[in-house]
């Protein structure tokens, strides 16, 4: 019998499985994608949110605990656990020698990220090489991993762990950390969550996915069937704006279409829906998704013009582009008349001041609804380009409710055997809303305290065996 079972294949599973194996205790990882798929959603991050009270390695200036928490208050609405957040804070800012010492790289701060050198550590060769790296230290430390292996049932006993199943085969073991991922694969379960909306569409029918294709969900649901304490709107996620002819699954960062706040966004209408300039792109582009699901047919168009070349990330598909605004509306398939009339109407209300993309500058609307608070310029220098935007699950909000130790929870009951770690419990972090980074945070350290966690219970099992089998 194995001392620890990690069921998942990400940051989260594998914080806890190198953590597991630190503490002496025998760990077996199952990942349900095969070898070449490994690594969850965790293989298209890029960086991790870090606290910092002065400039350390790859990080400038200082971001302190207290302005990570409201940024994190902020997004969130004031839908987040202060007590588990601020724990995800502090281990932040001490994690970083310890993913050194499993292979992971970080990079100097690259030109044109915009703030996030201040508040962001980014990994050298992004989340597969984070991911590789952690799969190349667990196998040389000796933790057995096995691909293709989708869990799909648990042996629950009074709130214990006994066993895992995969079809038929059992897997026993002392101790469980379950960091299997949400369920934003199954199309099935997101048009569940979402349901139908007033104009009679499933919006979840024109989701696409960021991430991996075997995010199902199946243990998730397993689990609160099972009677686990849940946390979580089943609607709410990680969802961006990407590119509306990214790939349905795995399209990652590179889908992600970054010009939103130096132009416009208008919705198959040509109406716009929401404050462009309202903050800095790497706080607010989350929220994106969500805005553009709740539009008519789940699309946005983001415009620029020629200006704004040049100022943000270039999106891996070309935009399409135009020498006249009507021309573009029709490029779009919008209607090129009301397209034009928005723009018109958007220009006219630009109050330019001195334009700096870098802080939260004085360019505005006046007698505009909804304003553009920040970074309005009017659109009017050719070429004009249009991007199509549709909804990009990340990953979900509903999962486990856990406290400071990972257990979960039945009835408030903390399990003496079984932990979560990762997507399975972000929401206790993230009730809604996102900003750059915090998912590796949260997977890395409740990943680590459930890898510690499940070694103690594992260790505390097998003496109390063995004091059985002595009596």
């Amino acid at each position: 019998m194995v001392d620890v079972l990690v069921v998942g294949g990400g940051n989260a599973a594998l914080c806890a499985a190198l953590m597991a194996r630190e503490a002496g205790a025998s760990v077996l990882l199952l990942e349900a994608a095969p070898r070449e798929w490994r690594g969850g959603n965790s293989q298209h991050t890029r960086n991790l949110r870090c606290m910092h009270d002065a400039p350390q390695d790859v990080l400038v200036d200082a971001y302190p605990e207290e302005e990570y928490w409201q940024d994190l208050l902020k997004v969130t609405g004031g839908q987040t656990d202060e007590k588990l957040a601020r724990l995800v804070i502090r281990a932040s800012a001490t994690c970083r020698d310890w993913m050194r010492r499993h292979g992971v790289h970080f990079q100097p701060p690259l030109s044109g990220a915009l703030h996030v050198a201040r508040t962001n550590a980014f990994f050298m060769g992004g989340g597969k090489a984070l991911v590789n790296a952690y799969y190349r230290s667990a196998e040389a430390l000796g933790v057995r991993i096995r691909y293709g292996a989708p869990v799909d049932a648990l042996e629950l006993e009074n709130g214990r762990f006994k066993a895992a199943r995969i079809g038929a085969e059992r897997i026993e073991a002392r101790a469980c950390v379950l960091a299997a991922g949400g369920f934003e694969s199954n199309r099935d379960w997101l048009r569940e969550a979402w349901g139908q909306n007033e104009r009679g569409e499933w919006p979840a029918d024109n989701f696409l996915i960021r991430g991996t294709r075997y995010n199902q969900g199946v243990l998730l649901k397993f689990m609160l069937d099972a009677g686990a304490d849940r946390i979580g709107d089943p609607s709410q996620s990680h969802c961006v704006a990407i590119d509306a002819r990214a790939p349905l699954y795995d399209g990652g960062i590179c889908t992600r279409i970054d010009c939103v706040s130096l132009g416009v966004v208008v919705n198959r209408d040509a109406q716009r829906f929401y404050d462009e300039g309202e903050d800095f792109w790497p706080k607010r582009y989350a929220i994106w998704g969500r805005l553009t699901a709740m539009q008519p047919g789940q699309i946005a168009y983001s415009i620029i013009d020629a200006k704004a070349v040049g100022r943000f990330m270039p999106p891996v598909f070309p935009g399409v582009t135009a020498d006249s605004v009507p021309e573009l509306g029709r490029r779009l398939g919008l209607d090129p008349v009301a397209f034009a009339r928005t723009l018109r109407e958007y220009n006219q209300a630009c109050r330019t001041g001195t334009f700096d993309h870098t802080t939260l500058d004085d360019c505005r609307t006046e007698g505009l609804a909804p304003a553009k608070t920040h970074w309005a310029r009017p659109i009017d220098t050719a070429p004009f380009y249009g991007y199509a935007l549709r909804p990009g699950i990340t990953f979900t909000y509903l999962g486990l409710k856990v406290d400071e130790t990972a257990a979960v929870r039945f009835n408030g009951v903390p399990s003496d055997n079984l932990f979560v770690a990762g997507e399975m419990m972000a929401g206790n972090v993230l009730g809604k809303g996102y900003t750059a980074g915090v998912g590796m945070s949260i997977g890395t350290a409740f990943g680590r305290i459930a890898g510690t966690r499940a070694a103690a219970a594992a260790r505390q099992s097998h003496h109390a065996g063995a004091s059985h089998a002595a009596a």
